[in-house]
């Protein structure tokens, strides 16, 4: 009941909650090891495609959330405002205590929105004319100097790594595209004027235009696609045109060979059991592989634009299993493929039933008050809102919180926001914001498109000019298998996160009828960011830590968006990086921060288990009488294939 305290919820002696409490404070700052304490030791959200109208009207909203509640204060720094509610007791007063030096939380003022920066300053675009003067005298030396003397590409280049480039015409020609490349980048890095978002775009539609041109993507002006072609007597040549037939039925480039895998046959193996359903999401429970487990389980949410299994992969590569044999019981939402009917749902709809419900769910299977909760990218954001509604609500479900790159505040969104406009948002609005289906198909060549030469044109060689076939690798697998998405919740999520920026605002939003405030999210909070993460800039990731009041941990690895996240300690790759505090910028955290070999699982792991509460027989048996065994893992929703 709302003002009780967590001890009596859970049934647990005061005094004993009290000494945990305690102990999880003295061990905690900020969520970071004590000094000298030893720690074990990179979709997707969502992106609008490109449009050309830029006059469409705007829809209205399907679903309940919206942008009011502009008359409501901010709180305090403090952090325990009751909302204007003298009736609310303050949450999660038995949380581990905040820093000796408590960092302020910035607090945006309504007008502080990402649309301010969208704003066109009216000044013209230009280069200015002595650093258009510089650029032309420096190209044309280096262009002297390549006449003079022909120089083979750089190897580190992997478009002309190979032997083929390296003599003759074919170097000439890399070498000149590659000078032609880089001057201009350099071009559109010089542009001045206008604002920042053209600016983007322009240095986009550069970037996107180089990569189209380069050499390598034409038979004529491709060395080793010419050799291919003599050597196999023109068998190339025949496979490449089939390859590409192939995709043209497919509506998409093949990145691997997708016959090498089944979903529950080699991809998402962990054994385990659905134990709830409804028309949005299926829930999983995996089965223990430890004789105890901690006595509050763990749920996770991953991206709503992708299937589930990133998490689970293969066994050598899963964070389920990870976790599992932590000793957490480990539960997983793993979202519908919607369909045409499906079209109405908003974000409300994602939020209830793809989120709280299966809170509620995990919560009576295992029987408890409070639940440890992991989200995804999208799925962490989902994670946040939801956390916000219950802190709104005075429901103490949380007891903590790990977001994996994962935005809150969407002042840097990285990539992505090329994209996002209010005419794109309009239209978008206008055509699908009321019904209907963002298809998947749609989003996932948009993401490939952030990232050209590796995801788009190494396939247009490979595949279709030297005919070959593409390797079996599972993490493409899972790229290629693209989740739709309802409009209307699409288009929310487009106009109230990425364009507007509106959940860092104290009551900006309203969420199943909740003025949504994340900064009553006290719990303690593990962040983790990648640093080539171009979805999710670990600047714009880190920005978390300045908008949560709960003790809080933040972790950078290194790689990119997917790579990073999915590291498993065994193969010790790459690295991360800890900080011993959280500073207000990015940038200042990061000069203090320390470098750890290998994974950040097992800082991970070892931060988590603070959290999992007793130990205790694992269950014999998944689900419980309410919630009875529906299907073996990994169910029927994650098998089904966008339309």
């Amino acid at each position: 009941m709302p003002g009780a305290t967590r001890a009596a919820r859970n049934g647990e002696p005061k005094a004993a909650r009290s000494k945990e409490s305690a102990s999880r404070g003295a061990k905690t700052v900020r969520g970071q090891p004590a000094v000298g304490e030893t720690r074990a030791a990179e979709h997707a959200s969502a992106a609008a495609r490109s449009t050309t109208s830029a006059s469409a009207a705007k829809a209205p909203r399907a679903d309940k959330s919206t942008e009011g509640n502009s008359g409501k204060s901010a709180k305090g720094n403090s952090g325990k405002s009751a909302k204007g509610n003298p009736d609310k007791p303050a949450a999660r007063k038995a949380r581990p205590s905040a820093p000796s030096k408590p960092h302020e939380r910035r607090r945006p003022s309504s007008q502080a929105s990402g649309i301010d920066m969208l704003q066109d300053s009216g000044e013209p675009i230009h280069v200015p004319g002595s650093r258009l003067g510089a650029l032309q005298a420096e190209y044309l030396s280096r262009l002297g100097e390549l006449v003079r003397s022909p120089a083979a590409p750089q190897p580190a280049d992997r478009r002309f790594s190979g032997d083929a480039w390296r003599q003759g015409p074919f170097a000439w020609t890399a070498s000149l595209y590659l000078l032609n490349e880089e001057f201009m980048k350099r071009l559109a890095e010089s542009v001045e004027g206008g604002d920042e978002k053209t600016r983007e775009r322009i240095r986009f539609a550069t970037q996107q235009w180089l990569a189209a041109i380069s050499p390598a993507n034409f038979l004529l002006t491709n060395p080793e696609a010419q050799r291919r072609v003599l050597e196999t007597q023109g068998e190339s040549l025949r496979s490449g045109i089939g390859n590409l037939l192939g995709d043209l039925q497919r509506g998409r480039i093949s990145q691997t060979d997708e016959s090498a895998f089944e979903v529950g046959v080699n991809v998402a193996t962990t054994p385990g059991s659905v134990v709830f359903e409804n028309d949005l999401v299926q829930l999983i429970q995996y089965a223990p592989s430890t004789e105890t487990v901690g006595s509050r389980p763990l749920l996770m949410v991953p991206p709503c634009i992708n299937k589930f299994y990133i998490l689970d992969l293969q066994p050598d590569n899963s964070l389920v299993a990870y976790a599992v044999a932590q000793g957490h019981t480990v539960f997983m939402v793993s979202w519908k493929n919607v369909h045409a009917d499906q079209g109405p749902l908003g974000w409300d709809d994602y939020l209830e039933r793809g989120v709280l419900e299966p809170m509620r769910v995990v919560r009576e299977i295992a029987g408890v008050e409070h639940i440890n909760t992991l989200g995804f990218c999208v799925g962490g954001t989902l994670l946040a809102a939801a956390a916000a509604v219950l802190a709104g609500r005075g429901d103490d479900w949380i007891e903590s919180m790990t977001l994996l790159t994962s935005f809150i505040d969407f002042s840097r969104p990285g990539s992505i926001g090329v994209f996002v406009d209010e005419h794109q948002v309009a239209y978008r609005e206008a055509t699908i914001g009321s019904g209907g289906i963002m298809p998947g198909r749609e989003l996932a060549l948009t993401f490939n498109y952030l990232r050209p030469n590796d995801l788009v044109w190494n396939y247009v060689v490979a595949n279709y000019l030297k005919g070959e076939a593409p390797p079996a690798f599972d993490l493409l697998y899972w790229n290629a298998d693209s989740t739709n998405l309802p409009g209307p919740m699409y288009c929310w999520y487009l106009r109230h996160m990425y364009l507007q920026n509106e959940l860092r605002q104290p009551g900006r939003l309203t969420c199943l009828d909740v003025p949504v405030d994340v900064g009553e999210i006290g719990v303690p909070t593990y962040i983790y960011a990648s640093r080539e993460d171009h979805i999710v800039p670990w600047q714009g990731a880190y920005e978390s830590t300045q908008l949560l009041s709960g003790p809080l941990r933040f972790v950078l690895g290194a790689s990119g968006h997917i790579a990073g996240v999915i590291n498993p300690p065994a193969k010790g790759k790459r690295s991360h990086w800890l900080g011993e505090s959280l500073p207000e910028n990015a940038e200042d955290w990061f000069a203090q921060a320390s470098e750890r070999p290998g994974s950040w699982w097992p800082d991970w792991a070892q931060w988590l288990s603070e959290f999992a509460g007793e130990r205790r027989p694992a269950p014999k048996t998944p689900g419980n009488a309410r919630h009875r065994v529906i299907e073996p893992a990994p169910g029927r929703y994650v098998k089904e294939k966008a339309g």
